[in-house]
């Protein structure tokens, strides 16, 4: 996605990026249905200042084709999108002006999905906002809000246990006031947890109930501690080991799980995968071909670990699998492992690359090898490469990008 500043936010600036953003939006879109990610959370910055006044555009005509096809592609794939509104978007502020921009991007966020022809399955998510010295008052605040709403925001309108203020139970009070669903945050509640001592098994059945047939599938959001990090902080990837006690615990097919974690789509397809009762080895292949050079500068040893269990087409397994890639990717990796992968990747280039860029390689790798640049500066270049030559191969995996 794409934005600019305030001072450069003219309609023609604001339509071009909205262009460009819609345009990668399709581009995710058609990635998540290649990679069976059926959960997905669209951008709020899909629309430069969506639901600023400085925008003057009537983008849900300008873009109501492109939009339309996007939209179809989602029904088509029974994918599930959601948008999530910001930390400014708060409904029981106490500044009414902060209370009707609340309305505006709320209606902005409807507008996204209306727009996207999609039903009420798809959905929007919101935290309750600040406590302001009143927590009952605060409460209040946001139920009358809420009732004011346009229908077609509150039928797609779910809360959130958030992680400093209101715990899910407090949350769970209000979703059985107002009928609203409510979404279980796990590290939410592990930093923000209930007076009651319950199991993260009974706050997820306690949701479940208020969610009805046209909502669709319960949606539960699924995070780590990042380590080192303040308290809330998401974790770089998703642990698998960890992810798996959970998914084994809540015991549930009819449930839809948003990761929230740094690396996004790499450990979505992870636990998609580890979740598969029926994955075909093709799949864990597919992925050893993403990960295989940033795995091999990481560590050799995980490397062959990797090469031989996927020897196995019977007896294989994708968490095993997932462990090792973990292992490795903990490493920062030594020069010669980093060098040694590098050099993997120039031979898809050895006999197409001019003279001139063979030389200016080296030169790279020189440097590199005697600590005068970083391999992040080998890598852009090998990217290059891979782009000019158009090495899809290459362009496919994760070794430029971890």
């Amino acid at each position: 996605m794409k934005s600019c500043t305030l001072k450069n936010a003219s309609s023609d600036r604001i339509t071009e990026l909205a262009r460009h953003n819609i345009n990668s939006l399709n581009n995710i879109i058609d990635y998540n249905k290649e990679n069976n990610i059926e959960l997905f959370r669209i951008s709020s910055d899909l629309i430069p200042f969506g639901s600023s006044e400085i925008n003057k555009l009537i983008w849900w005509d300008i873009f109501k084709e492109e939009l339309s096809k996007i939209g179809n592609k989602i029904k088509l794939s029974n994918m599930r999108v959601s948008v999530h509104p910001g930390q400014y978007t708060v409904l029981n502020s106490k500044n009414s002006d902060v209370v009707v921009k609340a309305v505006q991007d709320l209606i902005y966020h409807t507008r996204i999905l209306d727009s996207l022809g999609l039903n009420s399955r798809h959905k929007i998510i919101l935290h309750i906002g600040g406590a302001y010295d009143n927590r009952n008052e605060a409460v209040e605040r946001f139920i009358e809000n809420y009732k004011k709403l346009d229908e077609k925001i509150k039928k797609r309108l779910v809360i959130e246990n958030d992680d400093k203020i209101y715990n899910i139970e407090e949350v769970l009070e209000i979703g059985y006031k107002l009928k609203v669903p409510v979404i279980f945050d796990n590290l939410h509640n592990k930093i923000n947890s209930s007076r009651q001592n319950m199991s993260e098994k009974y706050w997820v059945e306690q949701c479940k109930s208020t969610w009805r047939t046209e909502d669709g599938n319960q949606k539960i959001h699924y995070s780590q501690q990042a380590e080192n990090k303040q308290k809330g902080s998401h974790s770089d990837f998703v642990s698998i080991n960890e992810f798996m006690s959970f998914y084994k615990m809540i015991d549930r097919n009819d449930i839809d799980i948003m990761l929230e974690v740094k690396d996004k789509n790499l450990s979505c397809i992870k636990c998609i995968n580890c979740t598969n009762p029926n994955l075909d080895i093709y799949e864990l292949e597919k992925e050893w071909s993403r990960y295989k050079y940033t795995i091999l500068g990481k560590s050799h040893k995980s490397y062959l670990e990797i090469r031989e269990q996927l020897k196995n087409k019977q007896d294989f397994s994708a968490v095993s699998f997932y462990n090792i890639v973990e292992r490795a990717m903990k490493n920062d990796g030594e020069t010669g492992s980093c060098a040694n992968s590098a050099l993997h990747v120039w031979g898809y280039f050895k006999n197409l690359a001019t003279e001139k860029e063979k030389v200016d390689f080296f030169k790279r790798m020189d440097a590199y090898q005697a600590n005068k640049t970083s391999i992040i500066a080998v890598k852009k270049y090998l990217k290059k490469m891979a782009e000019k030559y158009e090495q899809k191969y290459l362009l496919n995996s994760y070794y430029f990008e971890i």
